[in-house]
């Protein structure tokens, strides 16, 4: 089958001109055992099964012969072999040289690491597919082309229609989904994530024995507050409905759902713009993909059709993810703004040189007033801030967007950039 481009390819080239070796991280079966190995000159593949006992024996008496071939090597499941992180890193160091080594492997196992190989191994964090990557977004609205000439966007028009956006949420950006020819079978690729998250998964991550059921629990609760501030004490109280769990035991699942990479809060961000006590500095409950807030609640497609609350959270999550990827390309972040009075920003997607986008998700057309309304006046606030203490002033944001499920997008009066999600790229 051929090979989609993803946006984590460029990364990956630019961290090999960098370091001697790159781990790429990221959630089970986003991908990233195929992304390497478009760059590998050679693979190591330690679930082969016919060498795997072979391979296992080397790489626990003699780990350094495995560094023998043509490079780059791509060490697929390396931490079945844990001694080849300090091979690896050593060999970094004698030789000096630059790509020649990328690991890919389960999130499932973790790995208590002797060093962390700083400055010798790169960490890249990969998603599953954006929609622009899964081809359903037409990417004719470049965010670095938006960050670079504001005033360049005049329109656009979304090949995506409302049916489409709910199909790929629940869908989510599985590689093995798109793959799939039914819509059944790409369905079901996130549930049987789900499914071997709670029951399995989440006990292998760190070898400690945990209870499926509280797993499913926990993972439903996260789903019918994604996209939301709900406090850790709402997440034990929906889990305790039919359980007693102590609230260490709790935060305990949250991380090791955390470590599999299912988990991916949004921090919140806080300018001094009001009052320090005005601020709403929680995280907001996420999920690396929505998809598998779908499958935790046991929802299909045809559900959004009357549900437009719960799509609205979940719609959410999906631009979230997408702007992860996109601005991963410039080294970006997301969070959110809101304080005591109501204001808010649902995204704040930050540029490592300081310029930064108030972006609100809103569904439908009727809600895009009220979401420009929050931007302008977040906006305002900072001008306002910066009239009064010209010495320490806060950055203007440089881009106002509302990101919507609609097909049309265009420039308001005010300055706001209304863009559909299945026009935007990185």
């Amino acid at each position: 089958m051929e090979y989609r481009e993803r946006i984590i390819d460029g990364l990956l080239e630019r961290d090999m001109e960098a370091f001697g070796a790159t781990w790429i991280q990221g959630p089970k079966g986003c991908g990233k055992t195929t992304s390497a190995k478009q760059k590998a000159a050679s693979i190591v593949e330690f679930q082969d099964e016919e060498v795997r006992e072979n391979l296992l024996l080397i790489a626990q008496t003699a780990p350094r012969n495995l560094l023998i071939g043509e490079k780059p090597i791509l060490f697929d499941e390396w931490q079945d072999a844990p001694k080849l992180w300090g091979t690896i890193r050593k060999d970094v160091d004698d030789s000096g040289e630059k790509g020649q080594y990328i690991l890919t492997g389960s999130s499932s196992k973790k790995i208590e690491l002797p060093h962390t190989g700083t400055l010798r191994i790169s960490r890249l964090q990969m998603y599953p597919m954006s929609l622009f990557e899964s081809g359903e977004s037409n990417g004719s609205v470049s965010l670095t082309q938006l960050f670079d000439n504001p005033d360049s966007f005049e329109g656009c028009k979304s090949d995506m229609t409302l049916d489409d956006v709910i199909y790929t949420i629940c869908r989510g950006g599985w590689p093995g989904a798109l793959q799939s020819k039914t819509e059944s079978a790409q369905l079901a690729i996130p549930r049987a994530l789900y499914k071997q998250t709670y029951d399995i998964d989440i006990s292998n991550v760190d070898d400690t024995k945990r209870n499926p059921i509280i797993a499913q629990e926990l993972l439903r609760s996260y789903s019918r507050n994604i996209c939301t501030l709900a406090e850790t004490k709402t997440i034990i109280s929906d889990v305790n409905a039919n359980y007693d769990v102590a609230k260490t035991t709790i935060n305990e699942y949250i991380n090791a759902l955390r470590s599999l990479y299912i988990i991916d809060d949004i921090d919140a961000w806080c300018p001094a713009i009001r009052s320090k006590t005005a601020m709403r500095a929680s995280i907001k409950r996420n999920f690396i993909d929505p998809s598998v807030a779908v499958a935790s609640l046991g929802l299909s497609p045809e559900y959004f059709r009357k549900d437009f609350k719960t799509l609205g959270f979940l719609f959410e999550s999906l631009c979230i993810r997408d702007l992860k990827i996109y601005s991963s390309a410039f080294d970006g972040r997301m969070s959110y703004y809101r304080d005591r009075y109501g204001l808010e920003a649902d995204g704040v997607l930050h540029l490592n040189d300081g310029r930064y986008a108030l972006i609100e998700f809103k569904l439908g057309q009727n809600d895009v007033d009220e979401g420009a309304k929050h931007l302008c006046t977040i906006e305002n606030l900072v001008k306002g801030y910066n009239e009064k203490e010209k010495q320490c002033p806060l950055r203007v944001p440089d881009l106002k967007i509302v990101i919507t499920a609609t097909q049309y997008g265009y420039r308001r009066d005010d300055g706001v950039c209304v863009i559909p999600i299945g026009c935007l790229k990185n």
